[in-house]
């Protein structure tokens, strides 16, 4: 069950999208939540917000807000009502954005589509088919470079074709034939190195991308799950303009 939101003022967001640094009261909020509430999750940083007697709890690129004591726990959005934004989301955006520029793109199977002048990345697994309608949604899309890292995390077979599909000779025809067409994946011929896939799975793990697929634009902003042509469209131009 969602607890409500807690709405501020304009006048206050400038603030709340970088909380302050901890105070004295952090290891009364800490020791509380811990003693009450055994099986809560690790909580990573302890932040003021500038509304009184609210603080944000981070638990990996998760928000929540708790009062000065730890008593209370408040899952939901801190909203911009004047400008009518998610200030929550807009600072889970920057916990887990990842720098474009320091992507492994020597570890993805990269392809362009017209111009290419446009750049996005995306972690996929095989087996995935919420990743398949993605693929057939971003195969509309006019003038970017795609570059698509294997991240086979659900199950053996996943991985086994995932290795089959980096060790084609036309990966990214592998790939998209498989995703866009269901074509049978060509059986690798003796060994290659597939390290790349081990690699795409611990840049993953370091990064808490869970699941498929996970978009990444050139502005480093993440975005889970399958969005549709008119949405990737509407956020690499927004990438490009930052």
């Amino acid at each position: 069950m969602r607890l409500p939101a807690v709405a501020v003022s304009a006048t206050l967001a400038l603030a709340l999208l970088a909380p302050l640094a901890a105070w004295p009261q952090e290891a009364t909020i800490r020791k509380n939540i811990a003693e009450r509430m055994p099986d809560f999750p690790k909580i990573d940083e302890v932040s003021k917000t500038p509304i009184a007697g609210l603080y944000e709890l981070r638990i990996g690129t998760e928000v929540l807000y708790t009062d000065e004591t730890g008593s209370h726990i408040i899952q939901g959005s801190i909203y911009d009502t004047k400008s009518r934004t998610n200030l929550t989301d807009e600072r889970i955006d920057r916990l887990t954005a990842i720098d474009f520029k320091q992507l492994p793109l020597a570890d993805a199977i990269v392809w362009k589509q017209g111009t290419g002048e446009r750049k996005i990345a995306v972690f996929e697994d095989p087996n995935c088919s919420y990743c398949k309608k993605f693929e057939r949604d971003l195969n509309q899309v006019k003038d970017v470079t795609v570059y698509m890292f294997l991240y086979p995390i659900l199950g053996p077979d996943s991985a086994e074709k995932s290795r089959h599909i980096w060790c084609a000779k036309d990966r990214a025809a592998a790939w998209r034939g498989w995703m866009l067409e269901n074509a049978p994946i060509p059986r690798s011929m003796g060994n290659c190195d597939t390290s790349a896939l081990n690699r795409n799975l611990a840049f993953g793990k370091k990064h808490r991308i869970s699941g498929t697929p996970s978009i990444i634009f050139e502005d480093g902003k993440r975005v889970p799950g399958a969005v549709g042509t008119e949405a990737i469209e509407k956020q690499l131009v927004a990438s490009r303009g930052k």
